[in-house]
């Protein structure tokens, strides 16, 4: 409760200031101090759709990972051809191109002054760059061993996971140090494979599903939403079907985590708010909203 003034004087009113000596003690406020009270004023009203919506980036990501560690696992019993993987990465990597293209009609491209012919020359460069040196991808890790390898792959996906850029803006947030991590991952895993061609071309479709799916992803979201929820589905059904094909059990938990992603998160995010009771008023720091960027130069 406010502190009463030692001396009452009728005559003068307490005031707000520093600069004036006043008949009140320093911890004495008057009735209209709590007038400038005011809760939750940045607080942000969610619809449930959107923020499901939103979730999609996480799922997506999810179903990345899970769609590249069930393709390393038939490519390691042999139960996946090199050959059809490459041709099939190849044919995807195209399409996608084509599609991620057409959706601006080539506006990002022309932004960023890129040509078709630089591309391909980027893609040539990097397929070759890659098949060189796959024979010390495939021998780079063989003194370690292999649990250790496979503690190191759960652990950087894991890391990729964490500092994916899904769209917030966040201290957290870093593309390449989760791009890093997942290709860091990829070559763990390629080094447990048969041969030195196996290895390139499991790194070859780690570049495909965790740095160029993701710009597709951004892309179709940003301009074409629809599409953009019909993909993910599809994608999710993929990554479930793959994993259904070697562990039952682990198809039925990774449902359960993307059900909880999707849905109960989204539900539990919009019931919080109503829990919010942020207070603000005059005891707030004082916020520097001028521009001082023009007396460090």
């Amino acid at each position: 409760s406010p502190a009463q003034p030692a001396t009452m004087n009728p005559a003068r009113h307490w005031q707000k200031v520093l600069y004036e000596r006043q008949p009140f003690p320093d911890n004495y406020v008057d009735q209209r101090f709590l007038e400038e009270l005011r809760k939750n004023i940045h607080a942000r009203q969610y619809q449930y759709w959107a923020v499901v919506f939103e979730s999609g980036a996480v799922v997506q990501q999810l179903c990345s990972v899970c769609v590249f560690i069930v393709t390393w696992w038939y490519m390691d019993d042999g139960l996946l051809s090199v050959q059809w993987l490459f041709g099939a990465g190849l044919v995807s990597s195209l399409i996608g191109y084509i599609l991620f293209d057409a959706i601006d009609s080539g506006a990002g491209r022309k932004e960023n002054r890129r040509t078709r012919w630089a591309d391909l020359k980027s893609t040539l460069v990097f397929v070759a760059f890659t098949y060189g040196f796959s024979p010390v991808l495939k021998t780079l890790t063989e003194s370690i061993s292999t649990d250790t390898i496979y503690a190191m792959s759960v652990f950087m996906l894991l890391g990729h996971l964490i500092f994916f850029d899904y769209g917030a803006n966040a201290a957290i947030v870093s593309s390449t140090l989760s791009l890093n991590m997942a290709i860091f991952a990829s070559v763990c895993l390629a080094s447990r494979l048969p041969r030195s061609l196996h290895a390139f071309v499991m790194v070859t479709f780690a570049i495909q599903i965790f740095a160029l799916w993701p710009m597709l992803q951004k892309k179709l979201k940003a301009q074409t939403p629809r599409c953009y929820i019909i993909v993910t589905v599809v994608f999710a059904l993929s990554a479930l079907t793959g994993l259904l094909t070697i562990s039952s059990v682990g198809a039925v938990l990774f449902t359960l985590l993307l059900v909880s992603i999707s849905c109960l998160c989204p539900y539990y995010l919009i019931r919080l708010q109503l829990f919010k009771d942020n207070i603000h008023g005059p005891w707030d720091e004082a916020e520097i909203k001028e521009d001082l960027s023009r007396f460090l130069m």
